[in-house]
């Protein structure tokens, strides 16, 4: 049976969910390095549906992919980090590699101004909603100085995503700490690098950072907290401070789990945390999570009095996400010969920009006063070389001749019949 350490692992990620996926959860605090686009004024319109239902459905995908191998550890992704810096990508976009992006992020309904102007007020959302807690979005743009890209492409994830854009010399040592040193910054330490190394053919780099602190709205009092036995996976148990507090909450119970969130500040933001049943496991859980009955499950929870227990940790995770969004239908953006990101570069037939790693890292903290959050997501796009190629098999006789160039004096022809006589 899959021990209650993989629960948790698993449901926390309902917490992001909800917080960057719905339309009435936003945040702000002191505005990210998202304030050059976000608008106060847009704050105060609704997110479109279409965005956060392509959103949500997208996060719930994106997490059953990641738990489709029984994981051997915790799992914990931001869907709005990935979700930002992939749709910085796909303003790049086009022909067959747009199309299959905008199958995965689900906007193909959606024009380009339609999804950049709905991330818009997203953003905007986001930034502006809760002085309670504190959110940072922060989006970056890193280019080669190699390379001259369309400053269409580069205005629209300004004006857009209000992304900061530099212009890097790649081959010094220097560009690898200053791109990690962004997202440290912007993660407020938590993540204190994204890139392990920048190789030769890399030309740009897209990146998001998404840093939420956030108290309960009721603290667990830490006279509270006792170490109390943890089941593992194996059957074994083990002792870890858990925290515990009476009182009401938004709960529901059914056949397969207990579920409650937690609130934090003024209520825009919760954490929602479902325990399965102990004769259903965190599989049978997982198969069950999907958009539907989220949908179903969240509108069902309602206020009763009782009392949660709830660990105290500390966690970090890092996914190379290639496989999973190739999985999810846009392998072509991974392809170096088949991408087609011409919107955001000039191509040859001698040249071809492709993405080459996605990755994603997060953060997280839960405490008796309440949670800390960090996401980073960087997408590498690179460069390949397409040359014509031809195999020429000199093997049966043949002509040649030895010519002077510029006056066109043949010095020597003739016809090799058999090299070997």
């Amino acid at each position: 049976m899959p021990s209650r350490n993989s629960v948790l692992s698993g449901v926390l990620v309902l917490g992001l969910l909800l917080l960057f996926g719905c339309d009435d959860i936003t945040r702000s605090g002191e505005p990210g390095g998202a304030t050059g686009a976000a608008d106060p004024r847009l704050a105060k319109e609704s997110v479109p549906p279409a965005l956060v239902d392509a959103n949500t459905r997208f996060a719930f995908e994106i997490y059953q992919r990641l738990v489709e191998t029984p994981p051997a550890g915790n799992i914990f992704i931001s869907p709005a980090s990935i979700n930002l810096a992939l749709a910085m990508a796909y303003n790049g976009a086009a022909g067959n590699t747009k199309e299959a992006m905008a199958r995965t992020l689900g906007v193909e309904e959606m024009t380009l101004e339609e999804v950049n102007q709905a991330n818009l007020v997203l953003l905007s959302n986001l930034v502006y909603a809760d002085e309670t807690a504190r959110l940072a979005i922060a989006n970056s743009v890193w280019a080669n100085q190699e390379y001259d890209f369309y400053e269409s492409f580069l205005d629209r994830n300004r004006r857009y995503f209000g992304a900061e854009l530099a212009i890097l010399d790649f081959a010094r040592p220097s560009a690898l700490a200053t791109i990690n040193g962004w997202v440290e910054r912007n993660t407020f330490g938590r993540i204190p690098s994204i890139l392990d190394q920048i190789p030769d053919f890399a030309i740009m780099y897209l990146i998001n950072a998404i840093y939420f602190k956030g108290e309960w709205t009721n603290k667990f009092d830490v006279a509270d907290t006792r170490m109390r036995p943890f089941t593992l996976s194996s059957g074994s148990a083990k002792n870890v401070p858990m925290m515990t507090r009476h009182g009401k909450y938004a709960y529901l119970e059914n056949g397969l789990f207990q579920g409650i969130a937690l609130p934090y500040g003024n209520k825009r933001f919760s954490m929602y945390v479902l325990l399965p049943k102990e004769d259903v496991g965190l599989a049978t859980l997982n198969r069950d999570l999907t958009v539907s009955n989220w949908t179903t499950w969240v509108a069902a929870f309602d206020t009763m009095e009782g009392t949660i227990s709830l660990p105290r940790f500390e966690m970090r995770y890092e996914e190379t996400l290639n496989s999973v969004l190739s999985a999810m239908g846009m392998g072509v953006a991974f392809d170096p010969h088949g991408a087609d990101f011409s919107a955001m570069l000039p191509v040859s037939p001698s040249r071809n920009v492709f993405i080459n790693e996605v990755k994603h890292k997060t953060y997280l903290k839960v405490d008796e006063e309440g949670s800390e959050a960090a996401a980073a997501t960087s997408i590498e796009f690179g460069v390949t070389s397409v040359p014509v190629t031809f195999n020429m098999v000199v093997n049966r006789p043949f002509f040649l001749v030895i010519r002077e160039n510029k006056s066109g004096t043949i010095l020597f022809m003739g016809t090799i019949i058999d090299p070997s006589s």
